[in-house]
């Protein structure tokens, strides 16, 4: 996991996300589009240092979690803003888009 990136299992999922905005990135490691997410939020990581998280949970090792979402396909994105979904995407996302939703609920 990149520095930065928090990597989120069902042990610490809940209490990540309870306060604060946090985008979280449901992934896998078999999926391309998935790998292909990781370096994007590795490059934003920095730019909302202090103000937002950026985590990871990986679908496979956190089925439970996934399914309290409704995940359905991933990449699946979804920001939080002290616990309540605020904006999801289904698909690779560019940072510049992943950014203005986290602006968007750092309001």
């Amino acid at each position: 996991m990149a520095a930065g990136v928090l990597d989120l299992a069902a042990a610490n999922f809940d209490t990540t996300i309870a306060t604060g905005v946090t985008l979280v990135d449901f992934w896998a490691p078999w999926c391309g589009p998935c790998r292909m997410q990781g370096p994007i939020l590795e490059q934003i990581v920095g730019a909302v240092a202090g103000r937002a998280t950026i985590a990871k949970v990986n679908v496979d090792e956190a089925a439970d979690v996934a399914a309290k979402y409704q995940i359905r396909s991933i990449p699946a994105l979804m920001v939080f803003k002290d616990g309540q979904v605020v904006k999801s995407f289904v698909g690779l996302q560019r940072g510049d888009v992943l950014l203005q939703a986290i602006e968007a609920a750092c309001k």
